[in-house]
């Protein structure tokens, strides 16, 4: 049987161009140390944009070395989808923006919100439009300047989160429908919005007409996101037939190291099996899987034909996972 698969033809990243370390944090008044921040996360430093750096210029950065990486041009794109919860603007949708400075006069281009499973969401709006037949060629894009909703006098929150974006091509092409074919294999999504004061931000148009600060209750999210995603890990492997010791590499969304390790010893690989970058970009939400990708594929680690399993959790709750054949 003949199904289209969304093929990765290009991967890019962008950060802020200021890196901040804990001990810069402290240097700037906030109440805390770099033992208590890398003990509880596994943080060391983290990138904050500068007024000139925005969720749309991350994004536009990232998405152009993509399509560098593909060998494209902006008629070559069809679909922009952009994982974002910090947009430039109310409306008109940042992916819009993206797309006009891309030089992307055709198509269609949006934003998706869901917080850190933002990028998980877009790829599989990306994926479903791609197999369907209603784009070609799509930048799937997740760019955050996270940093502009902290309060940066709660230390159990302002030492976490970092900016950035990364982005990836996908291309429609013709596959057998096994989990042998290259490409998006498999995506799940979930939610449960009855745990929205677990994780959240105080301000909205609708509400404050501000955009507020971010709340968290930390060991409720710790609880809830080990055990979520254990269950849409394993609804991917279920969906393709294959097993943890298939997996090649786990690119986890990047909250916390200890989330991250509870889920590897979970699936049972070896640690060198897991991508690891919040130790140097903190949680950049929806950009944080991109941002891994792009760094693990460009230093060689991520090959073309291994299985590469993602897998985010993120206000709301939301949640959901993805296994690709790079």
């Amino acid at each position: 049987m003949t199904v289209l698969r969304s093929v990765v033809a290009g991967f890019g990243a962008a950060l802020p161009r200021e890196r901040v370390t804990n001990e810069a944090l402290v240097a700037r008044g906030v109440d805390t140390s770099d033992e208590w921040i890398r003990q509880r996360t596994g943080i060391g430093s983290r990138h904050i944009a500068q007024p000139d750096e925005t969720t749309v210029t991350l994004a536009t950065a990232a998405a152009r070395a993509a399509m560098d990486r593909a060998g494209i041009g902006p008629e070559a794109i069809d679909m922009v989808v952009l994982g974002t919860t910090t947009p430039d603007d109310t409306f008109p949708a940042s992916a819009t923006q993206v797309q006009a400075a891309l030089g992307i006069h055709g198509g269609f281009a949006f934003d998706v919100q869901a917080v850190c499973s933002g990028f998980v969401y877009a790829l599989a709006m990306a994926d479903n439009c791609l197999r369907l037949g209603q784009a070609r060629t799509a930048l799937v894009i997740g760019a955050e300047t996270f940093t502009r909703l902290l309060d940066w006098e709660d230390r159990t929150t302002c030492v976490l989160f970092g900016d950035g974006a990364g982005a990836i091509v996908l291309r429609a092409e013709p596959g057998t429908g096994t989990a042998a074919d290259r490409g998006v294999l498999t995506t799940h999504l979930h939610s449960d919005g009855r745990h929205r004061d677990a994780l959240y931000v105080d301000g909205g148009p609708s509400t404050t007409g501000t955009v507020g600060h971010v709340h968290m209750k930390g060991q409720e999210v710790f609880r809830h996101a080990v055990n979520r995603l254990a269950e849409v890990v394993d609804e991917a492997l279920k969906a393709t037939g294959v097993t943890a010791a298939d997996i090649d590499w786990l690119v986890p969304h990047q909250a916390n190291r200890r989330i991250i390790d509870a889920m590897g010893r979970k699936m049972g690989l070896q640690p060198e099996k897991v991508v690891v970058t919040v130790d140097r970009h903190a949680n950049t939400s929806a950009a944080s899987i991109p941002l891994a990708l792009a760094e693990a594929a460009a230093d060689g680690r991520i090959q073309p034909g291994q299985l590469v399993l993602i897998e985010a959790m993120g206000g709301g709750f939301t949640w959901g996972s993805s296994l690709i054949r790079w």
